[in-house]
């Protein structure tokens, strides 16, 4: 079996991690990128020793302007073609628009957009020349309901996410190439402990939450299918399905009232 190369972002904790065992375990070789260097190093001592594959790993911060073309670079020094392209760094700002300094909200702009669109542009032509790739933006589906009062820019820059592998999806169809955006609800990570809605996100319904685990096997056979956008667990599916046939007045009421539970302000 040819060899064949995953990058994935935002790959030290969380749904990233779990992207890099599940892919692992089939026997794909693995490049991590995150920032954190020693949970990167963790994670690689443990693929390569239980999975037996081999596991590159780049710490790098997304959010400074030149990191997407020192990840390019490191591939083509190391001769490495990318065949699935994950990306899965980001994260939430909570605080109004007008309480989070610019830098804050650019920096997030930046992962969350820009690298995004930059990786995808700077690793798809190799993938177009060769008829074959993946491609999975993990978005979300805050990025598919109305937006909130708090976290302003999370489900903006979420749609956009949304918007762009689906363009991108059709776009690449007569290439061979799968793009799919992967919009996840609650999942069991450390995102809420990052940002500092612990302790709201838990007073959810357990109902609400799905692992890590179930998120990336429905990425995967969605981007193997080449399902432009996937919604995980059928309790997402439903609450997406009702933003769309509900009057917009009365998704917005319902929704201002849930959010504010668990969006810090």
């Amino acid at each position: 079996m040819q060899q064949q190369w995953a990058l994935i972002t935002g790959a030290s904790a969380g749904i990233g991690e779990t992207f890099a065992k599940h892919l692992a375990a089939k026997g794909w070789s693995i490049i991590l990128v995150a920032r954190r260097a020693d949970k990167l190093n963790n994670l690689q001592a443990h693929i390569s020793e239980k999975y037996q594959v081999i596991c590159k790993t780049l710490a790098l911060d997304l959010s400074h302007n030149n990191a997407n073309q020192k990840l390019f670079q490191y591939c083509q020094d190391h001769k490495i073609h990318v065949d699935m392209l994950i990306n899965n760094a980001g994260y939430g700002v909570p605080g109004d628009f007008d309480a989070v300094n610019w830098r804050t909200h650019q920096d997030m702009l930046q992962v969350m957009l820009n690298s995004v669109v930059e990786l995808s542009h700077l690793f798809y032509p190799a993938m177009k020349q060769k008829q074959a790739g993946f491609i999975i933006n993990v978005a979300s589906l805050a990025g598919l309901t109305p937006s909130t009062a708090g976290h302003t820019l999370y489900g903006a820059a979420k749609s956009f996410m949304i918007k762009f592998s689906h363009s991108l999806h059709l776009e690449a169809i007569d290439s061979k190439i799968h793009v799919t955006a992967l919009c996840p609800g609650f999942t069991y990570t450390e995102f809420h402990d990052v940002n500092g809605t612990r302790s709201m996100v838990n007073k959810m319904s357990k109902k609400m939450w799905m692992s890590a685990d179930d998120v990336v096997e429905q990425g995967l056979k969605a981007v193997e299918t080449n399902q432009a956008v996937c919604i995980t667990g059928w309790r997402n599916k439903t609450i997406a399905t009702l933003t769309k046939l509900l009057p917009e007045k009365v998704i917005r009421y319902l929704m201002k009232g849930s959010v504010a539970k668990f969006r810090k302000r």
